[in-house]
């Protein structure tokens, strides 16, 4: 899922999203809440009038952004103070003001609000994330099945679905009986939170693994914030089916691109000079040749050039690429379970791309 944090996906347009042929995007519940704010989005006919999107939209519920913001908010059972990172104006939020910020957004999946915690903590500490995680559940699914049969307005239109978020940051046992609470919970879908949050790589395959084999096979399985191709190739192994990801248009904005032989830095005095496209196995708008001059329609000279002249057009075109990389990855991936190799198109991607 592309991730549209602001109700954008940057540099990007919805024009171009559906054209590489993306089914759901995410927006950030924390972000939109703080400007424009539900009111306007709610008018405008929730997130998908507002942004003109007319496929899926999944919202996360704010706790990573509120954990990203550890010396300006305060939790409790209650739910959690912070200061807005904007203008410094105090906000409080509950596990069912989330619910319902979603559900006028119109969110086809919304999660859970939960304390995400990071690497390093100790127990005792990991222990109170995952309390007041799994009383935050509760509540919020109990909001959510309200909503659905009752809703404020009487109307009984928010058919959107909650997904609960398993935790419990590095201790396996407590990553089970998250997963446990989580499962009873009975949610349409189950993220695994508290993953790629600075860990070293090693840590996150073996926590991915070991979660992912505790929950059930037939529900959707999403693991939040991972998007290069290494790791979405590792959640696929371990059976997972959605991941979302700030990264490969942020990279894009910085000068990296993916190729077939692993990302290129364009800003590389080695490019100068290079009529190639990006990535002469791709088949993007960007990396297309030219049938009439047999030429790349943007070559790599040109896209440094634009890169080092702080043209907007190189945002642009990057993140377009990137974007139509992860997502021909993901199709393959698909196409490889589902012919029974995907162990071995997995090794032969990565033996070329690392």
């Amino acid at each position: 899922m592309p991730v549209g944090t602001n109700a954008a996906v940057k540099a990007i347009s919805v024009d171009d999203l559906h054209e590489i042929g993306f089914e759901i995007i995410l927006a950030n519940t924390y972000h939109c809440y703080l400007r424009p704010g539900p009111e306007l989005i709610g008018r405008a006919g929730g997130l998908h009038g507002f942004m003109n999107w007319d496929k899926n939209i999944l919202t996360d519920s704010g706790g990573f952004q509120v954990f990203s913001l550890a010396a300006m908010r305060k939790i409790s059972e209650e739910g959690v103070e912070f200061q807005s990172h904007i203008d410094g104006s105090r906000h409080r939020l509950t596990p069912e003001d989330v619910v319902r910020i979603q559900s006028i957004y119109n969110s086809d999946i919304q999660m859970q609000l939960d304390v995400c915690s990071p690497p390093g903590i100790s127990r005792g500490e990991a222990e109170e994330a995952l309390r007041i995680t799994n009383l935050w559940m509760g509540r919020a699914v109990s909001e959510w099945k309200s909503l659905a049969t009752n809703d404020t307005n009487g109307t009984n239109n928010y058919r959107g679905q909650l997904f609960a978020i398993v935790q419990g940051n590095f201790f396996k046992d407590l990553r089970k009986a998250s997963a446990q609470a989580v499962i009873a919970a009975d949610t349409p879908g189950i993220a695994i939170g508290g993953l790629s949050v600075g860990e070293e790589a090693s840590v996150f395959k073996d926590f991915l693994a070991y979660t992912a084999d505790l929950l059930p096979k037939d529900k959707p399985r999403y693991v939040m914030g991972i998007g290069t191709p290494e790791y979405i190739l590792e959640a696929i192994e371990n059976g997972i089916d959605m991941f979302d990801c700030v990264l490969p248009t942020r990279v894009a904005r910085n000068g990296q691109v993916f190729t077939r032989q692993g990302p290129l830095v364009i800003k590389q005095a080695q490019w100068t000079e290079d009529l190639r496209p990006i990535d002469e196995s791709c088949g993007c708008k960007v990396c297309q040749i030219n049938p009439e001059t047999g030429r790349a329609r943007y070559s790599r000279a040109y896209l440094r050039h634009l890169f080092k002249t702080q043209e907007i057009l190189w945002s642009m075109l990057a993140s377009y690429h990137n974007l139509y990389f992860l997502y021909q990855l993901v199709l393959e991936a698909r196409r490889a379970i589902e012919e029974g190799r995907f162990s071995a198109f997995k090794k032969d991607f990565l033996g070329t791309y690392q």
